[in-house]
């Protein structure tokens, strides 16, 4: 709808020899607070440098240039009001929806455009923890947006294979371990190593010799990455979510040694006064917002560090598409921004990244921050059963239907999802699981009510449409802003947008049935439409969410 308003007032805005591109002015669209003010609204105060007028003056003058049927077009002060014909875009929205269906919403923005995205990427030490799961859940997330606009989205896990914590567990034997005692195996040797620099000294010679391809450490090293790696993806499962590349770090040995030649010519390659080689960032383009423009790319002893061999796998991220996405925590935003200056010397991009904050467990009150190598943590694995044990019970007290793991999973992305990117998540199971307020349970309830009156109602749905109630036009309009939204979280790049989409969305249909009765009424056939054209728009957002549906609840 808007782009279509958005034509109307290019139109308008030419016959006084005014051009814009529709894009602009579809951008400057608004949906006043009020129905009264219109059902949409085009402030004209930034036309006013450009035309030399005031911007009531424009506002009058733009209604006076627009002819429409569709509209009623109204000014009030330096706002242009469209109130909509509610019976042409009721039956507009519902016919497009009613055909499009699971595509309704879908752009071919992306077409024919590859979009690498790096999600999760969690240390393969251990089971991961909560904590890890924001990463994981916002990634896929994005990966299902970018591929409903049509991009033929590649999902990458880098695997951190050559690691202190890798080589710290091959102290250990690790290779003889299962996955699930990988964990308390590594918190024993982090405390020994803590204490014990000759341990620690072990363990940066087994990184060397397995840097040099030294084959007895490498099988061991190699079986240790495979047992948490396919432990992870089995955990991650679980949430739906899955990889189609998983990149090794290891991989990038040789090439991260011709990147160190290739720095060494920039002449901001030095030496500290232990040996190890930084690159210099002083007088870069950030130097003034960076807390260290000084990042330490090798050891003492020549063997390269992460941030090397992350260089290497970066340029060849960047050379197969250059397009590309990578999720990484708060924390992190000192290192990415020294990464990005580190590739820009060189002459390469680098990758959008999407900053998020961590997830705090609350218990008893209290918030909890978790840290693998203490040991102070609550296992992803742990924590979804729980979230699935405690679904069945609330199934049980409520005596309703509907499937535990769903909504278990369901309520543990939604309330992870529905926040900001940036904002530090206070997580509480018991709130998540509720099936009334904001939280996944309740928007999964809203498309199983809905599905159940579809199934009793005997009407098969049409257009014939009556005087609107206001619920109803609010629905449909509600509906309408879908597509909107999806372009928004994508521009974004914060699924939030969707999440907060589906529990408003909810929150008006579950409005809508109890002022609106369906079966039995004179409008049953309309509404059944109506329905319908919700069931199919939620689906739609809870699938970007990675959230699924269920018929009965």
């Amino acid at each position: 709808m808007k782009k279509e308003i958005a034509e109307i007032l290019m139109s308008a805005l030419k016959k006084d020899g005014v051009e814009l591109r529709k894009e602009d002015i579809e951008s400057k669209i608004e949906i006043p607070p009020s129905m009264q003010m219109g059902d949409y609204a085009f402030p004209c105060f930034f036309l006013a440098e450009k035309i030399k007028q005031a911007p009531t003056k424009i506002a009058l003058k733009i209604k006076e240039n627009i002819s429409s049927k569709e509209f009623n077009v109204q000014v009030s002060g330096a706002y242009v009001n469209f109130f909509i014909d509610k019976k042409v875009f009721a039956e507009k929205i519902i016919k497009d929806i009613l055909k499009k269906k699971k595509n309704f919403g879908r752009k071919n923005i992306g077409k024919g455009k590859k979009f690498i995205i790096e999600h999760t990427s969690i240390n393969p030490n251990a089971s991961p923890h909560v904590g890890r799961a924001r990463n994981a859940i916002i990634g896929d997330s994005l990966v299902k947006i970018f591929s409903f606009l049509e991009f033929k989205s590649e999902t990458h896990y880098y695997v951190n294979d050559i690691s202190k914590q890798i080589a710290m567990l091959f102290l250990v034997d690790a290779d003889k371990l299962k996955f699930k005692d990988m964990l308390k195996k590594y918190i024993e040797v982090s405390k020994k190593i803590a204490t014990s620099k000759s341990l620690e000294k072990k363990v940066f010679e087994i990184l060397g010799k397995f840097e040099q391809g030294d084959k007895v450490i490498t099988k061991k090293i190699n079986k240790i990455v495979k047992t948490c790696v396919d432990g992870q993806k089995k955990i991650l499962l679980k949430l739906g979510i899955k990889y189609d590349f998983f990149d090794y770090e290891s991989s990038y040995l040789t090439n991260s040694k011709k990147i160190l030649e290739e720095l060494k010519k920039t002449r901001k390659l030095f030496k500290d006064k232990d040996g190890r080689f930084y690159l210099d960032q002083q007088g870069t383009s950030v130097e003034n917002k960076m807390k260290s423009p000084v990042f330490v790319l090798t050891r003492s002893d020549g063997t390269g560090l992460y941030p090397l061999r992350d260089i290497a796998y970066t340029i060849y991220k960047m050379k197969s598409s250059k397009n590309n996405l990578i999720v990484l925590g708060e924390d992190q935003k000192l290192y990415f921004q020294q990464l990005k200056e580190a590739l820009k010397i060189i002459g390469f991009d680098s990758p959008v990244v999407v900053h998020y904050s961590f997830i705090l467990l609350m218990e008893k009150g209290k918030a909890k921050r978790m840290s693998t190598r203490k040991g102070d943590v609550v296992l992803l694995e742990d924590f979804l059963d729980m979230a699935v044990k405690k679904a069945k019970k609330e199934i049980e007290k409520r005596n309703t239907k509907g499937d535990p793991e769903k909504i278990g999973v369901g309520a543990v992305k939604y309330a992870i999802l529905k926040n900001n990117n940036n904002k530090l998540i206070h997580f509480n199971l018991d709130d998540a699981l509720n099936f009334e307020g904001d939280t996944g349970p309740y928007i999964q309830y809203s498309y199983a009510r809905a599905s159940s009156i579809l199934r009793k109602a005997k009407a098969k749905g049409n257009l014939e449409i009556h005087e609107l109630e206001t619920k109803e036009f609010e629905l449909i309009k509600k509906l309408s802003e879908f597509p909107e939204i999806v372009l928004s979280a994508y521009k974004n790049l914060n699924p939030s947008l969707i999440a907060n989409y589906a529990y408003s969305l909810s929150q008006i249909f579950n409005e809508f049935y109890h002022l609106c009765p369906v079966i039995g009424s004179k409008q049953e056939s309309f509404r059944i439409s109506l329905i319908k054209s919700f069931t199919f728009v939620l689906k739609n957002a809870l699938g970007l969410l990675g959230i699924e549906t269920m018929e009965e609840m």
